[in-house]
């Protein structure tokens, strides 16, 4: 979302975190530096200013300079300045939906993906939040749009309002409220229609339909990719309408992400989700200080283990650390492990989210280490019989040539996933013994390099400590520690062996 940013960012604080000791030309020189940085990302000019003014006056006091890791103090600042440049009223992602039936209005240009955006909203309403949701279309124009919103409703099991052909907008809102409150619906959300530019008649629609339900949420879609446009937009929509929130789609692609940075700032209304895709589940909560942590390279741990937890089920997690705390481990088991690291974003997804691993992931990706290794060694162990998989150690030679011949690979390839499993099963074994109070203590001493016991982990489950803080040289050799030297983060707190180092390499 914000590579670009992000990796110009890391260059300038890595220079300013070697220094041993800052005057304030230094501090003034880097800042120079953000600033050209945030431009580019196609942040707005006058917030690029007050941005570096904030920071600058912040950074360059005595307590600063003559800070024991002056470096350190600076990306703190900027940190901060980031989150409260990106935080807006509430809690993250809230919404206004508690007297049923809620209205929500969607608002925005033709092509910003409001419809799907309308649909994905519905179906995490309903699944997290447990609401009952009603959708229709007011989008007379576009051709087959109203069919869209019903296709996509069928799909995420979400009720649509049925079609009458030739009946105006304020018609259908109409009908809309009324079948919201007679079928017991919590929430009901109004698809409106766009245009390619605002024009008298869109605002004039919109709000004769905003006059009828008086939604509790008016949230405008925009284009991530269309950059200043994209604050322009919400800036009219709001003067016209009035709009309670921000949803900027298409945030995965290769925009800059400067819309994000700029649109709290010039707007004053919160992003309230972006848009990282097609599918229906691509909507992710606009969390300030984890957006913060991912544009200066800390990583996002939190997102990392909301992902885990989506991605398995309980029944499945605890079944396999009934296996683990025994010191089983067989092939079955290494395929789920591989699976499950490509459902949470394969390689570059998983070190991309760890503090201190944006760079190696792109060092991985550079020596060949992506997801098609995952999926030549699941094709591998696919090869295998069900008491291969079991007993790994009944492969003869002659068995090794056609289950590697079988999955379009070497022979050394499959001896490389042998040794990784055997290597696993030895630790589990090591950890079975240990018990998982000692299993816990080992990993936590592994991460924060204490010879012995874990340090006292706070109520944020970070010990008190603040990633802002921490030196990213350290955090990125804590996180070698938990197995990502050369290899990748297993799940679950293991790191996969020096097996894989080397494996399945782009030829």
């Amino acid at each position: 979302m914000f590579e670009s940013l992000s990796d110009r960012l890391s260059g300038v604080f890595d220079r300013l975190t070697k220094q041993g000791a800052l005057s304030e030309e230094d501090v003034k020189t880097a800042l120079r530096e953000v600033r050209v940085a945030l431009l580019e990302a196609d942040v707005s000019l006058p917030v690029a200013r007050d941005f570096i003014k904030k920071v600058q006056d912040a950074a360059t006091g005595q307590s600063v300079t003559k800070s024991v890791t002056p470096g350190q103090q600076v990306v703190k600042i900027v940190h901060d300045a980031l989150v409260e440049i990106l935080t807006g009223e509430g809690e993250p992602g809230a919404l206004k939906v508690d007297s049923p039936p809620a209205p929500i209005l969607m608002v925005g240009l033709q092509g910003g993906g409001k419809t799907t955006t309308t649909a994905k909203l519905a179906k995490r309403l309903k699944e997290k939040d447990g609401k009952r949701v009603l959708m229709a279309s007011l989008d007379i124009y576009r051709p087959a749009a109203m069919d869209q919103l019903a296709v996509l409703g069928t799909q995420i099991g979400v009720d649509t309002l049925p079609i009458v052909k030739g009946e105006k907008p304020a018609a259908i809102a109409k009908r809309a409220k009324q079948q919201a409150t007679m079928g017991g619906y919590d929430v009901y959300m109004l698809d409106t229609a766009g245009r390619l530019h605002i024009d008298e008649m869109l605002m004039g629609e919109v709000e004769e339909v905003s006059k009828i339900v008086d939604p509790r949420e008016t949230l405008l879609v925009v284009d991530g990719l269309t950059g200043q446009v994209a604050v322009e937009v919400a800036q009219e929509f709001d003067a016209k309408i009035g709009i309670s929130g921000v949803v900027l789609t298409r945030m995965d692609g290769d925009g800059r992400g400067g819309a994000a940075l700029s649109m709290r700032a010039a707007t004053g209304k919160p992003i309230k989700y972006v848009g990282l895709g097609e599918k229906m589940d691509a909507l992710e909560t606009f969390e300030p200080d984890r957006i913060a942590g991912r544009i200066l390279g800390m990583g996002d741990i939190v997102a990392l283990v909301e992902k885990a937890q989506e991605t398995i089920e309980a029944e499945q997690a605890e079944r396999m650390m009934r296996r683990f705390s025994k010191g089983q481990f067989n092939m079955n088991d290494l395929k789920m492990q591989l699976e499950q690291m490509i459902k949470m974003g394969g390689m570059q997804g998983i070190m991309g989210m760890m503090p201190g691993m944006g760079k190696m992931a792109k060092q991985a990706e550079a020596a060949g280490m992506d997801d098609k290794v995952l999926k030549q060694q699941i094709a591998l162990i696919q090869s295998m019989t069900k008491r291969e998989r079991a007993n790994p150690q009944l492969l003869q030679a002659s068995r090794k040539k056609r289950i590697a011949k079988g999955a379009g690979m070497d022979v050394s390839d499959l001896n490389k996933l042998l040794k990784m499993q055997r290597q696993m099963s030895d630790m589990m074994k090591k950890m079975g013994k240990m018990g998982k109070g000692k299993m816990m203590k080992q990993a936590m001493a592994g991460m924060f390099g204490k010879g012995g016991g874990a340090p006292d982990m706070g109520a944020d489950g970070m010990g008190g400590m603040d990633p802002s803080q921490m030196d990213p040289k350290a955090l990125e050799a804590a996180a070698k520690q938990l197995g990502v030297q050369g290899k990748l983060p297993g799940l679950g707190g293991m790191g996969l062996p020096a097996g894989l180092s080397g494996f399945g390499k782009k030829k």
